[in-house]
């Protein structure tokens, strides 16, 4: 009888053990695809996004998701546009930013998706010091101004000058992050200062900084948006981040004294400022839909107008495609 060559047994061996581990991989992958389960969920918080902070504060997603065994993670989001770089970098996926300040990112090709409406805010609006002789927007024509690009301040003051026909290169606009703007205004180092809450409530009642200039219209809503990829492979958990938005916006309709407290603590701010920030929030309509949609337009075509949006993005297309409410819709209903 031939003996089998040892060389061929250990090929056979080899080729036994390299089909069983292509079994098990095959089996576990195709597991994880039928759960759709993320191994984590990363969520940012913003002191201009009150539900977030009542969320991380409660604990409530990591609650809800400890059973699953999926780790929750928490990024702090300093503005919108520090929001939106952490959802195209891929470092959170769920960020909190300006409905106009997503569509801008939407425009350059952010892969996100607006699937919830965390509040209704008047949160920003222009800001000089007492006695500074500034009174109107035509005032502002050759002053330093501070605002920080990409975000809803900004898209504000650009709007803003736009109505009132003058260019914003007639201004000196000074980039810095919100709170650098405010600080920055009570210095004396800029003349004006696109504010932002609760920084801009704080300036209000602890320096008598004045809002010489409001207009609640100007305002964008308060986007939740996500990563497309996450959404496309975990729409389940979509869902159930929303839940947990839901039940920490409803907890501030029915707590405001409780809210104002939570947030002054999260905020490191005074109780009465936190208290005129959330009275600047209309929490009742978190669904997106056509509201948010013509806002979003209406801003979009006074940005590209203004050079902020390339003219080649369309802006009703971009908008239609940045906002989804199929999630929203389901968990609470059109």
């Amino acid at each position: 009888m031939k003996r089998i060559p040892l060389i061929d047994i250990r090929s056979f061996l080899t080729i036994v053990v390299l089909g069983l581990l292509l079994v098990v991989a095959a089996g576990c992958s195709t597991s994880g695809a039928e759960e759709g389960k993320p191994e984590e969920i990363r969520l940012d918080y913003a002191y201009y996004s009150p539900t977030s902070l009542v969320l991380k504060k409660f604990g409530w997603a990591e609650e809800a998701f400890a059973e699953e065994e999926i780790d929750v993670t928490w990024t702090l989001s300093q503005g919108s546009n520090k929001a939106l770089e952490f959802l195209k970098s891929d470092s959170v996926d769920f960020g909190s930013s300006a409905g106009a300040a997503a569509l801008m990112s939407k425009g350059t090709g952010a892969p996100i998706k607006n699937v919830y409406i965390y509040s209704k805010p008047e949160w920003t609006a222009l800001v000089t010091n007492e006695g500074s002789g500034i009174a109107s927007l035509e005032d502002l024509k050759g002053k330093k101004v501070a605002a920080t690009l990409g975000t809803d301040p900004y898209i504000f003051l650009a709007r803003s000058l736009a109505a009132e026909g003058i260019s914003i290169d007639e201004i000196e606009l000074v980039n810095l992050q919100h709170a650098d703007g405010g600080s920055a205004l009570t210095n004396g180092d800029v003349d004006a200062w696109a504010g932002l809450d609760p920084h801009m409530a704080r300036l209000e009642l602890e320096a008598g900084a004045e809002l010489f200039y409001r207009n609640a219209d100007f305002n964008t809503y308060g986007f939740l948006n996500v990563r497309e990829a996450f959404a496309e492979n975990h729409p389940e958990y979509v869902n159930k981040v929303i839940e947990l938005y839901e039940k920490a916006r409803n907890w501030i309709i029915e707590n405001p004294e409780e809210a104002a407290e939570l947030l002054a603590e999260e905020a490191g701010i005074d109780v009465e400022v936190a208290k005129k920030q959330l009275e600047r929030n209309d929490f009742s309509n978190p669904v997106p839909g056509d509201t948010h949609i013509e806002a979003l337009i209406a801003a979009g075509k006074v940005l590209q107008e203004g050079g902020d949006i390339k003219e080649s993005v369309d802006v009703e297309q971009t908008t239609n495609d940045l906002i989804d409410p199929s999630f929203a819709e389901e968990v609470i209903g059109e």
